[in-house]
């Protein structure tokens, strides 16, 4: 794989101003953001009187885990526009979550917003090695969903030539693939997995395509699969991350010279770790709960967000800013199983354990009686399609799930190409249990 480190004077100096800077900085945008909030959004004005805390309590960073959280239930309780600091007349775009449960959750940008969220993916993508004039594949759906639309302009802010090709179309992806020869691509890890089985199918193989960084987001996904991806294609798989309600792809990015965590890009979010259940805040190292706070943005300041992703936060090494580690799962997708707590991620990793086994998967989750039961469905390589090595693999995979998760699971693999391909986020657990 190339050299993509970056070179003296790519950086902004605030990605490696010292931390006193960043901490001033924060604090000072963190009052501008409490005060906006507070003034502009019935709902927060509420919620701090409740509290009892006002904008004007803030006087160090720590004084932050004073304040009230914001939940996705608060944005949906809102819906549509009640969350928006600005007059709707200054909301230069709507964005909207995928709404899977429920009403979808509603964001807005001013014009300044898009500015400061394409800087942001600018930032996160010239981290994971992209330059001005490079060309830039974007497979992230396009339209309400953020993906799209927050990598196509940060590419555009970077000076890169950008290819919007959105999701879907597996074939024509990997046709233009070859046609227009991008040096990155953007997409879900997922759906990586699917252009790379239609590299196959055709006979053409991926590590004599033009690509020289993936980037990838949207979903959890593990560095046993970035060791996949990378062998698979000759090319740098780093992690961005992002979540619409703070303000879509580019709140953190790992840098390709590292890949040892993602860096938050703190001058614009300040991030805080607690604990799920009793919502106090946890120091640096401890694995717990993500939450963000917006520091810039004008037509939805967000307070205490909280994102059910699970990681810990560590000091800076490439960068200045603190990282961030790899997303490990989110505490509401966290399955309990026979009293055992399992994230897909775990079974993931298990699965690329197995030579035989593709990283194609989801897990079924019922109910006999009073015990619960997990099937893991996965499928077989070309290479281990027959039934007695599809046997081998099955039994494989339930000795690494036993051994390393804890659990008993029934495992059925099926033949290559049989589940399926997510153009999207990976739907990853199918839950038959009954809800009460």
């Amino acid at each position: 794989m190339l050299d993509l480190s970056p070179r003296p004077g790519d950086l902004d100096p605030i990605e490696t101003a010292s931390r006193d800077e960043i901490t001033a900085l924060q604090l000072q945008r963190l009052k501008w953001s409490l005060a906006h909030a507070y003034e502009n959004v019935p709902h927060y004005r509420q919620a701090f009187d409740e509290k009892g805390v006002h904008p004007d309590d803030l006087k160090e960073l720590a004084d932050l885990r004073h304040f009230p959280f914001t939940t996705k239930q608060t944005l949906r309780d809102n819906y549509p526009f009640g969350m928006f600091a600005v007059p709707r007349e200054q909301v230069a775009r709507v964005h909207a979550s995928s709404g899977t449960t429920g009403k979808p959750t509603v964001v807005g940008y001013t014009k300044n917003d898009i500015k400061t969220w394409s800087q942001v993916v600018a930032r996160s993508i010239r981290a994971s090695g992209g330059r001005p004039g490079m060309k830039v594949h974007v497979a992230y759906g396009y339209g309400l969903f953020t993906g799209g639309l927050g990598a196509h302009y940060g590419a555009e802010e970077l000076g890169c030539t950008v290819i919007p090709m959105s999701g879907g179309m597996t074939e024509r992806q990997v046709s233009l693939i070859q046609d227009f020869e991008p040096d990155i691509i953007m997409v879900t890890p997922s759906y990586i997995l699917a252009i790379l089985d239609e590299f196959r199918h055709r006979g053409i193989d991926p590590r004599d395509s033009s690509l020289k960084v993936g980037i990838f987001g949207a979903e959890p996904w593990t560095n046993a699969m970035r060791g996949e991806i990378e062998q698979a294609f000759d090319m740098h798989a780093v992690d961005i991350y992002g979540l619409s309600e703070v303000i879509g792809p580019g709140v953190a990015n790992e840098c390709v010279e590292t890949k040892d965590g993602l860096h938050i890009w703190e001058d614009h979010f300040y991030p805080e770790i607690i604990d799920p259940e009793t919502g106090d805040v946890l120091p640096d190292g401890e694995v717990g709960e993500l939450v963000f706070t917006s520091l810039s943005k004008e037509a939805m300041p967000v307070i205490r967000y909280r994102t059910r992703d699970l990681t810990r936060l560590l000091p800076g090494t490439a960068r200045s800013m603190r990282r961030m580690e790899k997303v490990t799962g989110r505490s509401d997708d966290m399955m309990i199983v026979r009293g055992v707590n399992v994230f897909p991620t775990q079974v993931e990793e298990q699965i690329l354990r197995c030579s035989g086994l593709a990283p194609h998967y989801y897990i079924e989750l019922t109910r006999e009686g009073r015990m619960d039961d997990m099937t893991v469905h996965v499928e077989a390589t070309e290479t281990h399609a027959d039934s007695s090595s599809r046997e081998i693999q099955a039994a494989e995979l339930r000795k690494h799930i036993k051994d390393v998760i804890g659990i008993s699971a029934r495992v059925f693999v099926a033949a290559p190409g049989s589940i399926e391909r997510s153009m999207g986020k990976a739907r990853r657990v199918v839950d038959h249990r009954p809800k009460s």
